[in-house]
């Protein structure tokens, strides 16, 4: 069985300002089209927190914006009871750029899956990572 202990504050801070120093690497001169989107509740916290890195790493703060995927997910239907929504907002426009979705937790790949679905409502990223 994985070991799922909990990361500590100095470890999660390390842990944000590595992904941003690679996602910056990997975007190389096209980090100036990156733009972060954190879905809700959780990812938004670590966006915001990638995005302060990115904007240390590269001088510029990319814009940030935030997904409540409540209605896009596949098992509305299953739950029973009327979604509790919160703002979506996306500042930007998504056309042509890259565009980092971040969230605090990844495990069937379900909320990924509806969070692409309800980003493409907004414009067509030239890539999502």
């Amino acid at each position: 069985m994985a070991d799922h202990a909990a990361m500590n504050a100095d470890a999660v801070g390390r842990a944000v300002a590595r992904m941003a120093r690679e996602i910056v690497e990997r975007a190389g001169r096209d980090a100036r089209d990156l733009a972060v989107v954190g879905i809700r509740r959780g990812g938004v916290h670590l966006a915001e927190r990638l995005r302060g890195e990115i904007a240390r790493a590269t001088g510029v703060r990319p814009p940030l914006g935030t997904l409540d995927i409540a209605l896009y997910r596949d098992d509305l239907a299953e739950r029973g009871r009327a979604p509790v929504l919160g703002p979506t907002d996306i500042p930007f426009p998504v056309q042509g750029r890259t565009i980092v979705l971040v969230d605090d937790v990844l495990y069937t790949g379900r909320t990924v899956r509806a969070a692409l679905d309800e980003l493409v409502d907004f414009g067509r990223p030239r890539r999502v990572w």
